[in-house]
């Protein structure tokens, strides 16, 4: 079974949100992983997994960022930013970005004709409302799986999923059961 419409977007589903030794570790990572797992069936080859890395050189504001954080200053093939296992072999194209936003050029290319998103994976208060915002202002439809996200906590998860909510009907809040219901 496949989708009519869309373009599964997997946002960030990392080792460095995974491990729960992480300084980053997202709590409810199992939970998205395994709405995520869900939905990979009903895409089929409509999928694009994100990936989250460090700049070589931090810029700007970045730079800040990096001095909290500098366990991350690391190169883009540091198993911190390798794809979890259960999404490391998925056949899906494979975004690579620096920034917490992932929409750009290339995500726009694979998302097509139709020119819509279904977002899914952390956190969702960082990386997934980053990219529903830009797409949106792109044009693009967002359909953001809340039960297919996990944030840094509960709260800012449903802080952001109710921010993104807000901008109906650019991005709408929905289920995975409510997205496998529509794809048959």
């Amino acid at each position: 079974m496949t989708t009519r419409t869309g373009l599964l977007t997997v946002i960030d589903m990392q080792r460095v949100f995974a491990e729960p030794d992480s300084p980053w570790a997202t709590p409810r990572y199992a939970e998205a992983a395994a709405g995520v797992r869900s939905l990979l069936p009903a895409f089929g080859d409509r999928v694009a997994f994100t990936r989250f890395v460090a700049p070589a050189e931090p810029e700007g504001a970045w730079r800040a960022y990096y001095e909290q954080w500098p366990f991350a200053l690391q190169p883009p093939d540091a198993r911190l930013w390798d794809l979890t296992d259960d999404f490391a072999d998925h056949p899906g194209h494979v975004v690579t970005a620096t920034t917490f936003g992932k929409w750009g050029p290339e995500l726009a290319r694979h998302a097509g004709p139709d020119g819509r998103l279904v977002l899914a994976g952390v956190s969702t208060d960082c990386c997934v409302l980053s990219t529903a915002l830009a797409a949106a202002d792109a044009g693009i439809e967002v359909l953001v799986a809340a039960d297919a996200c996990a944030g840094v906590d509960d709260d800012s998860h449903a802080k952001a999923l109710h921010v993104m909510d807000l901008y109906r009907p650019l991005i709408r809040v929905t289920t995975v059961a409510e997205l496998l219901g529509a794809a048959g």
